[in-house]
């Protein structure tokens, strides 16, 4: 049946038993998907019927559907044409995790990062009020995606305007939960019907014009119908906004759910539509596993035979709510056993990290927006729940609490992904460090992440770390780091960031860490790279092929971009070449910082009598693009952060430069032994 699925036109034609089979399919072919390349399982399985109903009822791309957050898209792909491809979901050169304008003319906004829909959707449907144009707009949101904060500046600004745009609100237990009743259900019917609230309307201003007793008659008829809706549905918030509310509605039955939406779409307002859904439905482990495994799903973690056994079909012509696939043959302990096969990550290092620190200091704190489980919480909130916070989809919020937090007297840590940490940079700068509080900063997924596309790269944080004051700024090249960085940044009692990778570490030759000080891996002449992070084991590998031809390079494991250690400073000033390396944004980024440190060294020291002339620089990382996605260290490689990338580029510089080899500064005995590995 999904093949048969070329355009959303396809849809109509088909019975609703045909709808059962195909939502069947869709079900077994975005499981199929994601057990091997990985993904969103959990949102998508939720929304089958959902997605079918918004694409029979409206006309895409004509009608304007925006999703909210895109990672549950999948469906619509599956929708508009994208079947034969979709086996190539987040692989490099395959389709986007979200939806991608450069996919599709059905997909409007590459919406990736949460809470932002409702914004385009204001902008969109005040441009088409103007142009005089009758599409429509409709936002489906949800997930968790209505806890953030742009979301009610949206709401408010749709709500004041009265622009009309549909609302549709995906509630798989995130949000709101009322209880689905027959005075519900038929309430929500009413209020679809624009006939009836003109007749209401109508009837309520007769009564209050009746001679004596209208004003009293009135107020009594007005207090009646505000207590059925009060057991019905939690209108009052969107209504005090100016948005009209209907629901819920259960998005098993799809008769029903489609003659709402169609009831809503005439609306000459805004109006929100709340929609039942189960996340994972119809696969019975996401719909009884935790958050975690019902979100975000890695590649090869599941056995597909299990997870497609597992699938029970539902009928789409009225299911009683509550109803529950009862098949489970994977159990969450094979899963869970699966997962604990994969190397140690960086995630792993810091949530071990963070349960000990917890232990022996009772103001560490943790504070999440929403991703408790990916950036490594909830071992700490099981352990310390009254300690824990998940302020939902809001870095903003998150990190002005925390700053609130220390000054209490508490002692702050607030793990967020890198990417999302842009949102919340006007925070960390007058909330955080203009006060010198004692936040921790712990950004997840730093540098490239790959599956996921451009807007997860954490390509930025470094760029917008680097010009904060008072901010220490620590890179752990391995997992290992992580420990003694967070007891060193616990004992500073000042504002601190520490990043690090999605990716799995790579082993390689390292002396132990206290947290601050870079670390000298080797020693040699003429040429001295600084590398940041994750690409400290490139560098060293580079310098093998340096040495093949004749190349002795000193290098460093940088450990703290901010402070920068004054050693390494000394140490990088008596080379002809100054290399940095980083998995971030090369312009503004780290390497620039050290490499300006180091000429504000060079300049403040004897300033009236400067010896010698500074070392050139060549900075490596990041160029000023969006990088599709793919696998992390094939986009890497792919702009020079390899081994033999790093080693090209050094060997071409030298050639540029026109430096020699012969010119073997510093002299080896500069440094002391001890510190050499």
């Amino acid at each position: 049946m999904l093949e048969l699925i070329n355009s959303p036109d396809d849809l109509r034609a088909l019975s609703y038993d045909d709808l059962t089979t195909l939502a069947e399919e869709i079900r077994e072919t975005i499981i199929t998907t994601v057990i091997n390349n990985g993904g969103h399982l959990g949102s998508n399985l939720g929304i089958v019927e959902l997605t079918i109903a918004l694409h029979r009822v409206f006309n895409s791309p004509n009608d304007i559907l925006l999703f909210d957050t895109g990672h549950q898209a999948y469906v619509h792909k599956l929708l508009t044409g994208r079947t034969k491809e979709f086996s190539t979901l987040r692989q490099p050169g395959g389709l986007s995790g979200y939806p991608s304008r450069k996919e599709s003319r059905h997909d409007w906004i590459e919406n990736s990062h949460a809470s932002t829909a409702l914004s385009y959707a204001y902008g969109i449907a005040a441009s088409l009020r103007l142009l005089a144009d009758d599409r429509r707009v409709i936002a489906l949101v949800g997930d968790g995606s209505l806890t953030g904060g742009i979301a009610y500046e949206a709401l408010n600004n749709i709500g004041h305007s009265q622009e009309r745009v549909l609302i549709v609100l995906n509630d798989n237990g995130r949000s709101y939960a009322p209880t689905i009743s027959r005075l519900s259900t038929g309430i929500t019917s009413l209020r679809l019907y624009p006939n009836y609230v003109k007749t209401r309307e109508k009837f309520r201003q007769t009564i209050k014009n009746m001679p004596a007793i209208g004003d009293v008659a009135y107020e009594s008829i007005h207090r009646i119908t505000s207590a059925l809706r009060e057991m019905a549905a939690p209108h009052q918030f969107f209504e005090a906004l100016g948005i009209r509310y209907a629901g819920p509605i259960d998005s098993s039955n799809l008769p029903q759910l489609e003659e709402a939406l169609k009831r809503a779409s005439i609306w000459q307002g805004p109006i929100l539509l709340h929609v039942l859904t189960t996340k994972g439905k119809g696969y019975a482990p996401a719909e009884n596993d935790n958050i975690q495994r019902l979100h975000d799903v890695k590649p090869n973690t599941i056995n597909e035979d299990d997870a497609l056994s597992s699938i029970k079909p539902y009928s789409t012509s009225g299911i009683s709510s509550g109803t529950s696939v009862t098949s489970f043959s994977t159990s969450r302990q094979h899963l869970d056993t699966a997962s604990h096969n994969h190397p140690r990550t960086y995630t792993d290092a810091f949530s071990k990290a963070l349960v000990e620190l917890g232990k022996l200091h009772k103001d560490v704190v943790a504070i999440t927006a929403a991703m408790p489980g990916p950036t490594g919480l909830l071992p700490f909130k099981e352990l310390f729940p009254e300690r824990f916070f998940d302020v939902g989809i809001a870095e903003e919020h998150a990190l002005i609490a925390a700053g609130g937090m220390a000054m209490a007297g508490m002692r702050p840590i607030v793990a967020i992904y890198s990417t999302f940490f842009s949102r919340a940079f006007d925070q960390a700068n007058l909330d955080i460090s203009l006060h010198d509080l004692p936040v921790i900063l712990v950004l997840d997924r730093a540098g490239i992440t790959g599956d996921d596309g451009p807007s997860h790269n954490g390509a930025y944080d470094l760029a917008l770390l680097t010009a904060i004051p008072n901010m220490t700024i620590l890179t752990p090249s391995c997992p290992e780091d992580i420990e003694p960085m967070l007891k060193a940044a616990y004992k500073l009692g000042k504002p601190v960031a520490i990043r690090f990778p999605k990716t799995l570490p790579v082993e390689f030759e390292k002396t132990s860490s206290d947290g601050l000080h870079a670390r000298l891996l080797n020693h040699g002449s003429v040429v001295c790279i600084l590398a940041v992070g994750k690409t400290v084991p490139y560098a060293q590998d580079a310098l093998n092929l340096l040495s093949q031809q004749g190349i002795e390079a000193t290098l460093w494991d940088v450990q703290a971009v901010s402070p920068v250690d004054a050693t390494m400073l000394a140490d990088a000033m008596g080379h002809s070449l100054v290399v940095t390396v980083e998995d971030g944004i090369k312009y503004g980024g780290a390497g620039n910082y050290l490499y300006q440190s180091l000429m504000d060294s060079f300049f403040t020291t004897n300033p009236e009598e400067p010896s010698g002339t500074p070392p050139y620089h060549l900075c490596l990382g990041l160029p000023r693009k969006h990088l599709k996605q793919g696998k992390p260290d094939q986009i890497l490689q792919s702009v020079g952060i390899s081994a033999q990338g790093i080693s090209d580029s050094i060997q071409s510089a030298l050639v540029k430069l026109g430096i020699k080899l012969s010119d073997l500064t510093p002299a080896p005995d500069q440094l002391a032994p001890d510190q050499l590995i």
